[in-house]
Formats: structure tokens, sequence, C-alpha cells
């Protein structure tokens, strides 16, 4: 296939808009100067090609589905590609991550589809192309990277930019521009499905990480895509798509927080709208949250794009438009700028609408523009550009290569969380016979989540395998054990009623020195899964007959080591009673087996932390940890006590640190001042370990109900037995901050309480400090994070975050 020379000018003249020595804004006017109304409108839509072997599927094409409702938009609801793109076209949709298909295949595609848009349109302007990857690249054979919840477990802002990046370099080098993560949602619910592909439920943890995550992306070339803008995580009952019973005020407290710092911190430039209506508002119809907020308060310069198929749920869901063109109407005017993942509601009907006098044509200018800039920022416009040459790294690329292979391990062993080592672990190296149990014992599968290529695209093509080298935890601690028999038996699927596996399981048991029993969940997805996008659940008991799995090998008198590998929390206050140790693996990916292997031998030390509660009850009082002093136990008030079994921040490990020697520089500063907090923590254990020092802020007084405790800071610090650190966090007023009762937000005059521990419960340094002058109201300009720094006193270097 022979270039295209893209230099030659239009009518002799030098095309302005590929002139590399012009400012980008200058490309883009004269670019859009030269735009008829219907080539603007093709930047605006998208096409997923991929999304045509909907029609080849035979029956239940839902099972199928990995976007909602795919099947019926599939079959009736796009138009041949010769017609999308005969003027144009602003995206191309999951080239790669469509089907089973290798980097070099996918490249190709990628050229084939790029030559069509640029060769059929008059302008020949590339489409972004997009793609998943909030578990890594979501696409055959590439790395599957801990799930998002597992990040958070980290507390490692650095170890998931670094993640990030990898995957950024990868995508990149096959022709990719735009990446759809990271997903930002706080944790409300964990019944919720898309519990896994958050970060956790605190907005200060979300935000460090997230923005790392951008930066990773951001600094390989790819554009990352926050989502879900914005109130998603807490829909009503925790059930997909479901409507949002928020105050702006806890919506802006909570859910916006993270958003807005992987704007201003991390640097993202785009934005997915959320399918949920928030107090009756759909996010894709809000100009309050996409431009007023978004636009005119943060000053966000990028690209809108719409979350696969809101634009038309507007109309069949949300139903506050009439039919698919008003919803592009109402979509357009609030501030999307693109429709994924194919073009309907801003299909060519936009044009008659202008021309009519319907639609303001500075609407349609306002959305190309966005999107025109990042193609300049991206190289599409520039005069060398090729289809080929955007693909040029397929070849070489190594899309699950050692190096990536090594940074999963990493995030994996890190996210491991030791919740009670009891007596049991790190196992005797001794042991003779381990009895292994559980429907997540011997399915790798389990270790990954819904936007994982395995779970996601693999099951409509059975009997490729998983496409990458996995592990399960029986060939890991076969491996870790190598002079240990290990004898397996399921005991029962991950869902479902049978039994009949828990005789043989618990006769495993019996003849076992110590039985580790992994049970969990398997992430799928719209109900065919325990976890993930869709798949939401009743209450926090393990799916299926997991929980009566435990109960027999506990009554066996071996001693159990209940490993759980999930997506959610779920209870584990039975768990807990019967177990002999617990440890909680958040999906941890393609290594996780080896991680969780590790830290059962004792070969790894433990030190990943909670990102959300472990509940007690099934019913879980699904409240996360940041409540007000009437979200907590209220003894007299209500019977009902939410205290969880283990707080947010929790991790054991096998050393042991103390935290103390509290050191605040000021007793009372202004409204706009600052303050220093320091305390020392130390090993105090026989064995070199990392502990996250935490650091939360309780507002005493306020003019509304504030959280008992907030994290407002962290650092992970590694030590040797023996050695300590100073830890020292520079905190700003604004980091009291709150939406007032005007919901203006505002740092109010006050006693702050100031706390620093190893969890949200264990704060044996407290402090106070007053805030002094007038109230102040605060705006996007204000302090966002928390600077700390670690000054190792004995011992190794120590990390910080």
């Amino acid at each position: 296939m022979t270039a295209v020379d893209r230099t030659p000018a239009v009518d002799g003249v030098r095309r302005p808009w590929q002139d590399q020595s012009l400012p980008v804004a200058d490309r883009v006017d004269a670019l859009l100067a030269a735009m008829t109304l219907e080539e603007k409108i093709g930047q605006l839509g998208s096409r997923w090609v991929g999304n045509d072997m909907q029609h080849e599927q035979p029956q239940d094409a839902d099972t199928l589905n990995v976007a909602p409702m795919q099947d019926v938009f599939a079959a009736s609801g796009t138009v041949p590609l010769d017609e999308a793109i005969e003027y144009g076209l602003g995206h191309l949709t999951r080239v790669h991550g469509s089907g089973p298909v290798t980097a070099e295949q996918g490249a190709a595609e990628v050229v084939r589809l790029q030559r069509a848009v640029v060769e059929r349109s008059r302008l020949g302007i590339p489409a972004i192309v997009h793609e998943e990857c909030l578990t890594g690249f979501t696409t055959y054979g590439a790395t599957v990277y801990p799930a998002a919840i597992a990040w958070g477990a980290t507390f490692d802002p650095g170890l998931v930019e670094r993640m990030a990046a990898a995957i950024g370099r990868d995508m990149r080098a096959v022709g990719v521009h735009q990446g759809l993560s990271p997903v930002l949602d706080v944790v409300r619910d964990y019944r919720w499905g898309r519990v896994e592909e958050t970060i956790g439920e605190d907005p200060y943890l979300v935000s460090m990480l997230g923005s790392a995550y951008v930066r990773g992306l951001e600094g390989a070339g790819v554009i990352a895509t926050l989502k879900h803008f914005a109130g998603y995580s807490a829909s009503r009952a925790a059930r997909n798509h479901g409507p949002v019973p928020m105050g702006r005020r806890e919506l802006m407290d909570m859910i916006l927080p993270t958003f807005e710092t992987a704007i201003a911190v991390g640097g993202a430039r785009s934005v997915m709208n959320s399918y949920s209506d928030v107090d009756g508002v759909p996010a894709g119809a809000d100009p309050w949250l996409l431009t007023e907020v978004l636009r005119e308060e943060w000053g966000f310069t990028g690209t809108v794009v719409s979350d696969y198929w809101a634009v038309p749920f507007l109309a069949t869901m949300h139903r506050v438009a009439a039919d698919t063109d008003e919803a592009g109407v109402l979509a357009l005017s609030a501030g999307i700028d693109v429709e994924l993942p194919d073009t309907l509601g801003f299909g060519r009907h936009l044009a008659g609408r202008v021309r009519a006098g319907e639609l303001p044509e500075s609407l349609i200018d306002r959305a190309v523009r966005r999107l025109l800039t990042q193609k300049v920022e991206l190289g599409l416009l520039d005069p060398d550009w090729t289809p080929e040459r955007s693909v040029s790294g397929a070849a070489a690329v190594d899309l699950d290569s050692p190096g990536n292979r090594a940074l999963a391990r990493e995030l994996a062993e890190k996210s491991v969380i030791l919740l009670d080592a009891g007596e049991a672990l790190p196992l005797n190296p001794g042991l003779r016979r381990v009895a292994l149990v559980g429907p997540c014992a011997d399915d790798p599968r389990t270790f990954m989540g819904c936007y994982a290529f395995p779970n996601h695209v693999l099951p409509r093509h059975p009997g490729l395998g998983l496409g990458i080298e996995a592990p399960s935890l029986l060939d890991a601690l076969r491996a870790e054990l190598p002079g240990a028999e290990i004898v397996y038996e399921r005991g029962c699927e991950v869902q479902g009623e049978d039994r009949s596996g828990f005789g043989a399981a618990a006769e495993a048991a019996r003849g076992a020195d110590v039985c580790v029993v992994a049970v969990g969940d398997l992430a799928g997805l719209f109900g065919h899964g325990t976890s993930g996008e869709g798949c939401d659940a009743d209450d926090l008991r393990l799916p299926g007959v997991q929980e009566d799995l435990l109960a027999e090998l506990s009554a066996t008198g071996t001693p159990v080591v209940v490993v759980v590998v999930s997506g959610r929390p779920y209870a584990l206050g039975t768990a807990h009673a019967g177990a002999a140790a617990l440890v909680q693996a958040f999906m941890p990916g393609e290594e996780g087996g080896g991680a969780i292997a590790g830290v059962l031998s004792g070969r790894v030390q433990p030190s990943g932390k909670l990102p959300v509660q472990i509940p007690r009850g099934h019913g879980g009082q699904p409240g996360t940890y940041l409540q007000p002093p009437l979200g907590a136990n209220s003894e007299g008030i209500s019977n009902l006590d939410p205290t969880p079994l283990f707080p947010f921040g929790h991790g054991a490990s096998y050393t042991t640190f103390e935290v103390g020697d509290l050191r605040i520089s000021d007793a009372e500063v202004p409204t706009d001042g600052e303050f220093s907090v320091t305390a020392t923590v130390r090993n105090t254990g026989g064995r070199a370990g990392e502990e996250v020092v935490q650091l939360y802020l309780h507002d005493v007084t306020a003019q509304v109900t504030r959280p008992v405790r907030q994290l407002a800071g962290f650092a992970r610090v590694f030590l040797e037995p023996g050695a300590r650190a100073r830890v020292t966090f520079l905190v700003h007023a604004d980091r009291t901050a709150f939406t007032g009762r005007d919901l203006r937000r505002i740092v109010e005059p006050g006693e702050v309480e100031v706390l620093v521990g190893t969890s949200a419960a264990d704060l044996p340094c407290r402090g106070t400090v007053r805030l002094t002058g007038p109230i102040r109201v605060v705006g996007h300009d204000r302090r966002l994070v928390t600077p700390v720094s670690v000054e190792q006193r004995e011992g190794s270097d120590a990390g910080q975050s």
C-alpha cells in the first residue's frame, strides 16, 4: 500500500493547519475555517467497526455484550463505514480491543481504517483511535495488571504512574491515541458491581492514585479519559445505571474532587460522562456539570466524550428527550463534544437544525475546536503523518513483556492485604501436606477484572485460552512450597448452589497440616459474573455457597487460611471467626498467583492497605468510613452497628510498627495559612517491611455535618528492623475546605483535630490546630495536595507518596 502524500496544498496553497511552525490555536482556526458544516459535524462522531461482529453471533447475543445494550445498537443503530466517514470522523472505536487480534493484525486494521477515513473525505483528517485500558491495554495478549481497587491497596502513586506509562507506551506503539481510563468514581456502596474498577472509598486516595495514572498515560503520549463524570458510583441500591439520590453538597465534597485533582494535578485531557442521573438530571444533559463546573470553574480545555450510547440513552432510558436526534442536541448543548462508540445523536440532522435556526453553529464549533486541538497535539495534522507511521512500533512491541510482568508482579505483591495473620501465617516451611480448596484456587480468571481482555472479550471466543501466561494459585503454591504435597479440591463454583464437592474438600482438609481456601469473585459483564459492570450484589455475602464451604472446612479442625480474591469487600465476620488467618487480594492480575503464594509463605512481606472497609455482617450497612457522627455506631439510637470488621487503611505485616512522637508546628494558623504535622514511625519487629503512615483530619464543629475523620495525606515508608523515620505532612488550611450551607466551598475558622496512624481506626497520635480569622471562600486554585516528606533516621531509604 502506497503512503499518501498529505503535504500538497488545497488549490496550490499549502494547508496552513499542517504548518507546524504555527501555534496550535492558529492551525485549528485555519482548519475550522476550511470546513463545511457537515464536515464539522462529522468530527463529532465515531465508528465501532468491530461491533459489526455482533451480527455474526448466534443466539443469546446479549451474553456477549461488552457494553450496555451492545447487541441492540449493533443490529439497528449504526451506518456503514463508507457512509460514516463521508464527511470525516472524530474517533475510531476499539480497533484492537473488539476481537482476539495480535498487535500486528490490530495495527494493520488501524492502517486500513485510517486510510479509509483520510482518503474518502475531502480534507483527509485522521481519526483518534481509542481503547479501554483499565487493567492494562484491553487487547489480546497484553499484560493484565491488577484491577484498580488493587492499585488503591498499594497506596503507592509512583508505582501506579509507572504502570500507566508502560500501558501508554504499548498503546501508542500500535496506533492508539486515547485510553478510556482511569475510573475516578469514589465507592459509596460496596454492592455496586463496578467497585473493582474504582480505586477506593476515599476521595484523597482516589485523587492521588488517579492523578498518578493520568500522568503516566499522558506522559506516554496517550490521552487519559476520566470517568464516570459524575456520581455514577452512588446509585440507589447500588444498581448499575441507577438513579443517584445525592445532594449537590455531597457530590461536590465526595465525588467531584477526584476529577478536579486529576485535571489540575494529573493533566488529564479528556472526561467521559456518567450514565446516571443525579437528583433527576442525567449527567450527559447537565450543563451545570459539563460546562459550568468542568469548563468555567476548573478551566478544563480538553474533550468530553460520551460513555457508550449515553447520548441515545437520554431518549431511550432517561426519557428527557423525545428521540435520539433531540438527545444529541441536549448532549451537545450541555457540553459533550464527541459521541462514542458510534454516531447516533450527533448525526447529520444537526446540520438541518443549524440551518433552521434551532441550534447555534457556535455549539458545533465549540466541540469541533476542542477535538481538532487534540488532533493537532497528537500530530495527526502534521504533514508527514501517515497511517503506517502511526503504527510503526507494532512489529517490535511485546504487549506482555518481561518489564510489564515485573511491574504487574510488584503491583500485585504490594496490593495483597494481610487482614489477620493469626497463628497460621506465614506458613510453616516444614509443612508436609497442604490442602488447597476453593473456586479461586485454580482459575486465574478470578485474578482479573471485568475489563481484562480474558474476561471482557474472550468469552466470545471459547477455546482461545487466556492469551497470556497467568499461573493460578495452585500453580504458584506448588512452586512456592516445593517440599510440601499440595492436594487440591475445588469444593464449589463461584456461583450456584452445588455442594457436591464439599465432601472431597473436607476430606482433603482433614488429611492436611493446613488448609488454604481461596474464595471470592469471577468478574463478568451484565450479570454474567459476580463482580464487574452490571454485576451488582443483593448483599455482601460471599457469592453462591462459598460461605457454607468455609464452614465445612472450619469444622474439620484443620487450621484454615482464608484467601478472599474479589472485586468488592465482602462481609467476613463469620469467615474470620472460623479462620486461622485471613488474607484479602483484590483481583491482583496475571501475577496474582505468585503474589498471594509469596505472602502466604512469607517470602513477600505484606504491605497492602484496605482502600475500602471490610464489613462484618451480610447486610453490610454499606456506608463507607466517611460518615458524620450519626453515620457511625449510635448506641441508644439504632440497634444496627455499622462498625466494620476491618477499617479503611488497615493492613497487617510480618513485622510490627509503632507511630508516635507527634509534633504540630503551630497551635493556631489563619484560614489561609499552613502548618506541618510530623510523626515518627519505627519498625519494632524482626523483619524489614513497609508501613503506610496516614494523616486524618476532623473538623470538630462546622456549619454542616462533617466526617468523623477523613484522609488528608499518606506516605509509604520502608524500614529495616529497628530503623525509624520522621514523616512530615505540610497541611495548608485549604485541605480543610468543605461545601457550606450556601454551596460555596469554604475554609471555616475553628478547631481541627489532627490524627496520625496506620488506619482510620488505629490513630495513636492526636493533636489539634485552631484555624483563625474569617471564613474564606476558595475555588479551583486551592491546595489540592498535602506534600509529604520522609527523613530516614536509621536503615534504608524510605519511599514517599
